[in-house]
C-alpha cells in the first residue's frame, strides 16, 4: 500500500479545487453570508470542515474519545465569523491535516488495523473518511463563492 499516495491525496487537487485554493481570497465581508437557496455561508463550511476534521483525528489518536452530539457540535452557532476565527480556523484545519499526514505515513500506524476507539473503524477509513467529507464541503464551499459572486 502506497501511504505517502494516501497521505498526499489529503491535499491534492488533481481531479478537484483544494480547500487550501477554495478558502483564499474570500472578502471578509462575503465570509459570513448565505446565498439565496444555500443553507451556509463560507464560514459555517470552513468551521464545520476544520471541526469535522479534528473530531476525526481525535477519534483516531486519542487515548479517550468523546463522540459529539450531531449536528450542535459539528457546526458554528453563527454564519459570520468573530474577529480573528476565520484565519484561526484555517490554520487549524491545515495544522490537522498534516498530523493526519503523518499518522497516514508513520510507520507505527497500521492502516488497516482498528481504531481503539471505535467499533471495527480501521485507521484506513478514518482516513478515507476525512478526505471524502472535505472534497463534498470544499465541493459546496465554491458553490456558494460561485452564488456569492467571489469565485
Amino acid at each position: 500500500m502506497n501511504t505517502k499516495q494516501i497521505a498526499d491525496a489529503l491535499a491534492w487537487g488533481d481531479a478537484h479545487v483544494t480547500f487550501d485554493r477554495a478558502v483564499a481570497g474570500i472578502p471578509p465581508k462575503l465570509r459570513g453570508v448565505r446565498p439565496d437557496g444555500y443553507p451556509h455561508s463560507p464560514w459555517e463550511l470552513v468551521e464545520h470542515l476544520r471541526i469535522a476534521q479534528a473530531d476525526i483525528l481525535e477519534f483516531c489518536v486519542a487515548a479517550k474519545y468523546r463522540e459529539k452530539k450531531w449536528p450542535d457540535d459539528y457546526w458554528p452557532a453563527s454564519p459570520a465569523p468573530r474577529k480573528g476565527s476565520w484565519e484561526k480556523s484555517i490554520a487549524a484545519y491545515k495544522r490537522d491535516r498534516r498530523r493526519f499526514q503523518q499518522l497516514t505515513t508513520s510507520r507505527r500506524t497500521d492502516l488497516d488495523a482498528v481504531v481503539p476507539n471505535g467499533n471495527n473503524q480501521t485507521f484506513l477509513r478514518e482516513i478515507l473518511l476525512a478526505l471524502d467529507h472535505a472534497a463534498y464541503h470544499v465541493g459546496q464551499l465554491i458553490a456558494v463563492r460561485q452564488a456569492l459572486g467571489c469565485w
